[in-house]
């Protein structure tokens, strides 16, 4: 699926938030840049959470309340190894199901073997300008691109 600009990114996640329930973990892999964070923004707003979505690189999660649905917005991409990945994740994902939170999650390479049931979106840079979405459900039988 071509995405154009931010606005159509937005848009994208705002209506991928229509088909998430409590407890649904979406994987988010793309380059620096890609717009993870700004695909996260639509989903918050498809959530109607009225906090400000901001990206989680340095605090390694955010969570959000006010909304439909509660979120929690992680980013590993600054932890080493797999070990303290899944330690960290281990830690989110009980306060996720506890409060039946959507967990998103932008580099979960270091996690994916401890991951049953997940969406996984990949975002790519076109050739010239715009995003491509690879997003797979949560069964991976179906992917939308």
């Amino acid at each position: 699926m071509f995405v154009e600009n931010l606005k159509e990114t937005i848009q994208l996640g705002r209506k991928f938030a229509e088909g998430l329930n409590p407890k649904s973990i979406i994987l988010l892999q793309g380059p620096i840049g890609a717009g993870k964070t700004s695909f996260v923004q639509g989903i918050a707003i498809g959530l109607s959470i009225s906090e400000d979505i901001t990206s989680p690189t340095f605090a390694l999660s955010h969570h959000y309340n006010s909304g439909t649905i509660p979120l929690i917005h992680m980013d590993l991409y600054r932890l080493e190894n797999s070990l303290m990945a899944k330690e960290f994740f281990i830690s989110e994902e009980e306060e996720a199901l506890q409060n039946e939170a959507i967990m998103i999650i932008e580099w979960p390479e270091l996690i994916k073997p401890v991951l049953n049931n997940f969406w996984k979106i990949e975002i790519s840079y076109a050739t010239n300008f715009g995003r491509n979405y690879k997003i797979w459900d949560p069964t991976n039988s179906l992917t939308f691109e």
